[in-house]
């Protein structure tokens, strides 16, 4: 197992997959008019690409522009203080084949922020990089935190 610099743990490619195929909520990065605009998207997993549903504005606009976005999903337990992050970052692109588009709707991916989010995204995990922070080896007696 890699450790970086602060002591997380390096996950590696399958582990970061097997991870964002069990989170659900997720959160893409786009630029808005020059600037960082961080949008939360309920997704799931097909064929090694993350996909969200979406309706116009800001995360198709990008999709629609072929931007590099960046894709983050995590878990935290803030009572062990232990929990995971994967990044995935790439060419964000609409789905508009008729064949994958079906493929899409029969996903168990349902827009939670209201109807009328027909159109899907997808951004391929070619870079895809996550942490995790170990759970404490030890824990003080005295009943401190490690």
């Amino acid at each position: 197992m890699d450790i970086d610099r602060n002591g997380l743990e390096v996950l590696p490619r399958d582990e970061c997959l097997s991870l964002l195929r069990r989170a659900r909520i997720g959160r893409v990065a786009v630029s808005v008019d020059a600037l960082p605009a961080v949008l939360p998207v309920n997704f799931t997993v097909i064929d090694e690409e993350v996909v969200f549903r979406t309706n116009p504005g800001a995360k198709l606009d990008a999709a629609l522009a072929n931007n590099v976005v960046a894709f983050e999903a995590d878990d935290i337990d803030p009572i062990y203080h232990t929990g995971w992050s994967v990044l995935v970052q790439g060419v964000a692109r609409e789905v508009i084949e008729p064949d994958q588009v079906d493929e899409m709707r029969r996903a168990p991916l349902r827009a939670w922020a209201g109807n009328g989010r027909d159109r899907f995204v997808r951004i391929p995990t070619h870079q895809v990089s996550g942490r995790r922070i170990p759970p404490p080896t030890a824990i003080a007696t005295n009943g401190g935190t490690p």
